[in-house]
């Protein structure tokens, strides 16, 4: 169960931020309506939200999953592929709050990157993507890091996604969404696997909180398979991060 989540406001410049995809650009006021709406859905599940406030100089400052890996033990904080996002993660009111919930932070360090979009926690394991974003030195101190806390991780060879999120969503009970590359990928095979299509691809990085699963809004067909495995189902509009390669996920550090 989670107790609290981190999030952060978006940045006035968000249309300024890196993206892959083909959508225009995001129209801010939009945006922020948008963030709000997702506080208010993840609060409906039952943690304390602490909001931090928008960074002007980082436009992709609002997506804090990147910046941090929080787990039951400590927090790691990572060192972004990104350049232009590298120092998100030293930013000293995260730090703060990180600090606040956790006795243990700890630090990513050169010539390790990491995005922790490309993480996904299962229980006390961890699945570290090998992106573009996250290098196999990365990885490895990720791992060293959390085996000093008793936890445990691996890393995933990625070719197609830009995080390991993007195609994956981990809903509990071995209940996990796969996209793309990741449907018949080797370390997934235990898992009751939940396809989903490359048209509602966006629609895979959805968040279990608490019981509830945050879907984003528009991907009927996902949303229809999670309600099928009897889960109760919050649909959050996040089209405005999505035309800067953001999701569901991406917003928040939950803990």
């Amino acid at each position: 169960m989670f107790k609290n989540v981190i999030v952060r406001v978006p940045s006035k410049h968000i249309s300024e931020g890196i993206t892959s995809a083909h959508e225009g650009k995001p129209d801010y006021k939009k945006a922020l309506q948008q963030h709000e709406n997702y506080v208010s859905a993840l609060t409906k599940t039952g943690v304390n939200v602490t909001v931090l406030a928008p960074e002007d100089d980082f436009p992709d400052s609002c997506f804090v999953e990147d910046v941090a890996l929080c787990t039951s033990k400590c927090a790691i904080v990572t060192r972004p592929g990104a350049l232009s996002r590298r120092k998100e993660a030293a930013l000293p009111d995260m730090i703060e709050a990180l600090n606040k919930f956790y006795d243990h932070v700890e630090y990513i360090e050169d010539p390790g990157t990491v995005e922790a979009g490309d993480i996904m926690m299962v229980g006390d394991h961890f699945y570290i993507g090998h992106s573009a974003r996250t290098n196999e030195a990365g990885g490895k101190q990720m791992i060293a890091i959390l085996e000093k806390y008793g936890l445990s991780g691996q890393m995933v060879e990625m070719k197609e996604m830009l995080h390991l999120k993007t195609g994956l969503a981990y809903l509990e009970n071995n209940n996990l969404l796969t996209a793309g590359e990741f449907k018949t990928a080797p370390e997934f095979e235990k898992f009751n696997k939940i396809g989903i299509e490359m048209d509602e691809a966006y629609g895979a990085n959805c968040i279990w909180v608490n019981g509830y699963v945050l879907v984003p809004a528009g991907y009927p067909k996902v949303q229809k398979k999670i309600e099928d495995l009897g889960y109760k189902v919050i649909v959050v509009d996040t089209s405005e991060y999505r035309k800067i390669d953001g999701g569901l996920s991406c917003l928040s550090l939950r803990f």
